[in-house]
């Protein structure tokens, strides 16, 4: 296992396509914020949501982080296209939306057969601009929920929505591997991941169990450039693409996301309660947009 501190450390483990010999592991922000998560880098530095507070914020290195996006009810997934607009899954609004570069927000996906989706939280993007987004419900988002299903849905380049998957566990964190032909989706009740193949259109099918006896609460996820899945539970846990546990990146607060960041995309960023740490690695991540 991997132990980060509160600050930073100098760690030694071989891998299996990651070498951890002397890897520096820096806490990068830390500004009273309550509950980071949602990481996803673009040109312009980590973009990262403070959930309780409506928040999304953006951190550059070398500066300090900013809000830019002050109303943002319950973000709790971030992510960018092609074309640098960001998406964003606001649990609260129980909607996904997508904002341009003048920061104007246009709802992309609300209901489902004419009822409201329960509380929308991690998405990711395709480079053909197919956007996959996991709808569960935490808490009082139960009472309220019009659906009698947790889904995982697509919503296609014509703004079409789809249903991936539903389930009476709920879905979490997702993510697509490099060539973006397979679906990752978490299990926060399961505590597991489960894979979906994906065809040249964006359709899902062969839905099977990825990983199972997840240590802790499964939660957000990404994929490197060699398909090596990370996942945010108790701790990071990384699998290679066929399935197998390759290590434990042990945290002393629990990491709600990742994402690979930084100008080579060979930083990973993890969320974990007020701040943010980055793990510099010999490997790039899979680039999203």
């Amino acid at each position: 296992m991997l132990r980060i501190p509160a600050l930073l450390a100098i760690l030694a483990l071989g891998g299996h396509s990651q070498d951890f010999t002397d890897i520096k592991i820096e806490k990068v922000v830390t500004a009273g914020y309550r509950y980071t998560t949602a990481p996803a880098w673009s040109r312009e530095g980590l973009f990262f949501a403070d959930q309780p507070a409506n928040h999304v914020i953006l951190w550059a290195p070398g500066r300090q982080p900013e809000t830019y996006l002050d109303d943002a009810p319950g973000a709790s997934g971030l992510a960018f296209d092609t074309q640098g607009r960001l998406y964003v899954s606001e649990s609260r609004a129980r909607r996904v939306v997508r904002v341009d570069q003048k920061k104007r927000v246009q709802t992309i996906a609300e209901k489902y057969q004419g009822k409201r989706l329960n509380a929308p939280n991690d998405l990711v993007v395709r480079k053909d601009g197919n956007v996959y987004f996991t709808d569960p419900a935490f808490g009082y988002q139960e009472d309220t929920r019009e659906l009698d299903f947790y889904g995982v849905y697509r919503i296609t380049p014509h703004g079409e929505l789809d249903l991936v998957a539903k389930s009476s566990s709920r879905p979490h964190g997702i993510a697509l591997a490099p060539n973006g032909r397979i679906l990752y989706v978490s299990d926060s009740d399961l505590r597991t991941v489960r894979a979906y193949d994906l065809d040249r259109g964006g359709a899902a099918s062969n839905e099977r169990v990825f990983a199972r006896g997840i240590q802790g609460v499964p939660s957000g996820l990404c994929v490197d450039e060699k398909g090596d899945l990370y996942a945010a539970a108790k701790n990071i846990e990384v699998y290679a693409a066929d399935g197998k546990h390759l290590r434990t990146i042990e945290f002393g607060t629990r990491p709600s996301d990742c994402t690979f960041g930084d100008g080579d995309l060979q930083s990973l960023f993890v969320t974990a309660g007020p701040s943010i740490y980055r793990l510099r690695l010999d490997v790039k991540g899979a680039l999203q947009y």
